[in-house]
């Protein structure tokens, strides 16, 4: 039987960013009228003493961690101590602090950066611990990894109800567009369209091209994650996506096309093209919690462009 988030207390972190609001969005269209979502300032998932505060002041009965410090291979190359100690920070004190306040289902939103770097294709959860991850996010991925081993111990020795979800690369409106921090999508169509009204002759791409990569729609990840936390019950980590892969290259194409840029693409091929292959086997949740991804790539790229005025950071 589902367990029903419509009458509890939901808290969301990182409920404000760019999967976090689609997520709220979907947990107040399924009648879920308790939902908190505190910005950083107001709670610094950094400071174990904050996070106490908060769960005895708004009592969850379902945490949803999706908190996170991330971004591009750019960002996880400048940052690679900043990554894993923040993101294992955050999640292990806020899974502690949920354990000693009896929180009744932590939800808990990994990463595809944990796989190792070749794992075969589909990416099959059971391969998670088979090899290293690719270097450039290692430090990320390694964090997010932890805290499936501390969910899955604290499920062992405590009885906590933690699962553990494994999205797959997300894109869609409200995405950000940072060039300093930003995911492949956004990035590229930040690129195209800047491009475009300038009139360049060519864009610069990091990479060879090469490598592929699957991409999920962030309001079919919403309520991917939404089913989940309703329906999901095992310590075995779920993977979340739309079982499409695309190579980069091949994704640059349909970028430029959409964004109306006729210029050429230039391959920086000193840069890193990340892990080789990503592509999720996506069984698991098609049969434990009913998800399959609703929204067909091309038509989410294209309401990501028409939602979406990229404009320089101020």
């Amino acid at each position: 039987m589902a367990y029903s988030l419509a009458e509890r207390r939901i808290l969301v972190t990182g409920g404000n960013g760019f999967l976090g609001s689609h997520l709220c969005q979907w947990l107040r269209d399924a009648g879920c009228a308790q939902v908190h979502a505190p910005r950083s300032r107001d709670c610094d998932l950094r400071d174990g003493q904050q996070i106490d505060q908060l769960l005895r002041d708004f009592e969850p009965q379902v945490v949803i961690h999706l908190a996170a410090v991330v971004g591009g291979i750019g960002a996880n190359r400048r940052n690679p101590g900043r990554y894993f100690y923040e993101n294992a920070l955050m999640g292990i004190q806020l899974i502690e602090a949920c354990r000693r306040q009896q929180v009744e289902k932590f939800v808990g939103l990994a990463t595809i950066c944990s796989y190792p770097k070749h794992t075969p294709v589909p990416f099959r959860e059971d391969e998670l611990w088979s090899g290293y991850p690719e270097e450039t996010n290692a430090p990320y991925g390694l964090a997010k990894k932890m805290l499936l081993f501390q969910a899955q111990a604290y499920r062992q020795q405590y009885g906590m109800n933690a699962i553990t979800l494994f999205p797959v690369n997300l894109y869609g409106p409200r995405d950000n567009f940072d060039p300093d921090s930003s995911h492949v999508i956004p990035a590229l169509i930040r690129k195209f369209i800047e491009a475009r009204e300038a009139g360049s002759d060519y864009v610069q791409v990091w990479g060879t091209g090469s490598a592929s990569r699957e991409f999920l729609y962030v309001e079919d990840a919403a309520e991917a994650i939404g089913l989940a936390a309703e329906r999901y019950e095992s310590p075995e980590p779920m993977n979340l996506g739309s079982g499409r892969e695309i190579t980069i290259r091949e994704l640059a194409d349909l970028l430029r096309e959409f964004c109306g840029y006729c210029g050429e693409i230039r391959w920086d091929s000193s840069k890193p093209d990340g892990q080789p292959r990503r592509c999720l086997d996506v069984s698991r949740a098609a049969r434990e919690i009913g998800f399959t991804a609703k929204t067909d790539f091309e038509t989410g790229i294209r309401r990501t462009i028409d939602l979406e005025t990229p404009c320089p950071v101020a």
